[in-house]
């Protein structure tokens, strides 16, 4: 067991049941005291009970390990600071954060109403930022912090009847992009992680079949990796069943347009070659992205 968390606190959000479970145990197992965080609500954020995150606590303890539950809502950032507060009264410092609470609330757009929107907006997006903001301070003044987003296939990708949870899932590779560059200069690597797993979140989404092969203790070596302490920065990796893949934003090379042909029509003409994905490459800031634009339109404009 090569990589450990001996000394480092973490802070895992829905951590009652599922992925988050499954990170909150083996991060126990590896040396960290956690803070095992759940609302203990349903699946679409109804109800509240701290007998999930307790559950979680006493297997940690049960088998050797540093726990404490809390039962903060993401959602509120009063509760998610006194969560912080809690972490710190008991252990001292805040060194690793898994941001993964959520909830679903499927429909197609045209029946979604807009409060299940911003709900799973809300718990996804807002809660993972009053999280990250939360401890934000503390892993600066320690020059070290490791903080993973969740995110999903949905939000990559796309997928029928999940507006709502694409949008906010989507928003954490952005958001993981720009503390990527905020947090640099302290130590703090920011990463993102794509999960397919069995748990309540999917049990009536995907097949009875695919949920039996793909176990939420698979998706945590990829979770634990990106909070280690030689892990990466501005990373997203896809984890099920034992498979991991990578995941980047890419931008193909820049097609200038002259002026004659820089019009609707000229881009409909040389779309192909503007959507050509084997010129593709990816950047590590938008600057360079930008820069790219402009050194092509300099370099067509003296051509």
């Amino acid at each position: 067991m090569t990589i450990r968390f001996d000394g480092r606190v973490a802070i895992v959000t829905g951590a009652g049941n599922g992925l988050g479970r499954a990170h909150a145990l083996e991060l126990a197992r590896r040396g960290a005291k956690v803070v095992v965080n759940d609302f203990g609500g349903s699946r679409d954020g109804q109800g509240t009970s701290f007998d999930a995150a307790q559950k979680v606590v006493d297997e940690i303890r049960a088998a050797g390990g540093t726990a404490i539950a809390n039962g903060a809502n993401v959602c509120d950032f009063e509760q998610v600071l006194a969560m912080v507060e809690q972490a710190k009264a008991a252990f001292g410092r805040v060194d690793v954060l898994l941001n993964n609470a959520g909830i679903l609330r499927d429909k197609t757009f045209s029946k979604m109403e807009i409060a299940d929107f911003k709900a799973v907006v809300d718990v996804h997006l807002m809660g993972s930022v009053n999280c990250t903001k939360a401890v934000w301070e503390i892993m600066r003044e320690q020059n070290y912090g490791r903080i993973l987003m969740t995110t999903s296939a949905s939000g990559l990708f796309g997928n029928f009847g999940q507006s709502n949870y694409g949008a906010a899932k989507m928003a954490l590779v952005g958001l993981m992009h720009m503390l990527t560059i905020e947090g640099k200069k302290n130590n703090i690597r920011v990463n993102t992680i794509a999960p397919m797993a069995a748990t309540r979140m999917t049990e009536d989404v995907l097949p009875a079949a695919m949920l039996d092969a793909i176990k939420p203790e698979q998706v945590t070596p990829a979770a634990l990796f990106l909070v280690s302490e030689d892990a990466p920065s501005k990373t997203t990796l896809s984890a099920g069943g034992g498979a991991f893949s990578a995941c980047r934003i890419e931008d193909t090379a820049a097609v200038y347009l002259g002026p004659k042909e820089c019009t609707v029509d000229g881009v409909a003409e040389h779309f192909a070659q503007i959507t050509d994905w084997d010129s593709a490459r990816a950047y590590d800031d938008s600057n360079a992205q930008v820069h790219t634009l402009i050194q092509a339109a300099i370099a067509g404009m003296k051509a």
